[in-house]
């Protein structure tokens, strides 16, 4: 059983290197909160109910700022930019120094069935405790990246602005440690920044397009286990 949570459950102290797994669990803000919340309940039924049990092993993944095709989320940098673009809009950004670990969500979703695979055949293995599935450190980008990168390889003049209103709290830097799952999983991130954003891109132009976005969801993930596998055969 996997439990996925987030990079934001960590007590964040604006270090410049990746949490890890054992570090401790927090935040300042409600969201960030509740996710580590989150992991400590998973820990406590983990400890209680399911670990000496034996049949059922319980794990937590915690993956970094995903983006991809397909969501249409409320404040949340992609589809918010995505939407401006669509609407000859430009799109304010609160933060733009902020740096976050940018993936593309096949990356952490093929952590988790790396994970779960693990849980299935070892259920009081290692691998029931909490794992990070972050990108590599060429991919820990800043929000102003992210917004330039999307609207250099979108076109047609798409553009942001500063939004210069009062916010909440917001993580100045964070980014994760995934090593662990490195070294006893065998997963590592595939995808570069690059090819990040232009498959963000892509999907999000067929669907303005009107094409078939089943097909090309499917195309988008064979093209990425066609590269992770031989990625992984490599090393």
């Amino acid at each position: 059983m996997v439990a996925v949570t987030s990079d934001k459950c960590y007590e964040n102290n604006e270090w410049f290197w990746g949490y890890r797994e054992n570090e401790p669990m927090g935040g300042h803000d409600p969201y960030s909160n509740s996710k580590g919340c989150s992991e400590l309940v998973v820990s406590a039924f983990r400890k209680s109910y399911f670990r000496d049990a034996g049949l059922v092993g319980l794990g937590s993944g915690r993956a970094g700022n995903v983006i991809g095709g397909g969501d249409w989320s409320e404040d949340r940098l992609v589809p918010d930019l995505i939407r401006s673009i669509l609407a000859s809009q430009e799109v304010p950004i609160r933060n733009p120094a902020a740096v976050r670990p940018w993936q593309h969500v096949l990356e952490p979703l093929s952590g988790y069935i790396a994970l779960a695979e693990r849980l299935y055949d070892e259920p009081n293995g290692p691998a029931a405790d909490g794992w990070n599935f972050g990108p590599d450190a060429s991919s820990e980008r800043t929000v102003l990246d992210v917004v330039t990168s999307i609207c250099a390889e979108w076109g047609d003049g798409a553009s942001w602005r500063r939004d210069g209103g009062a916010h909440v709290h917001e993580a100045g830097y964070l980014k994760l440690d995934s090593s662990k799952a490195r070294r006893i999983l065998k997963w590592e991130p595939v995808w570069s920044f690059d090819q990040t954003i232009q498959t963000t891109v892509d999907w999000y132009r067929a669907e303005a397009a009107g094409e078939d976005l089943v097909t090309v969801t499917e195309k988008q993930i064979a093209e990425y286990f066609s590269e992770s596998s031989a990625h992984w055969k490599e090393n």
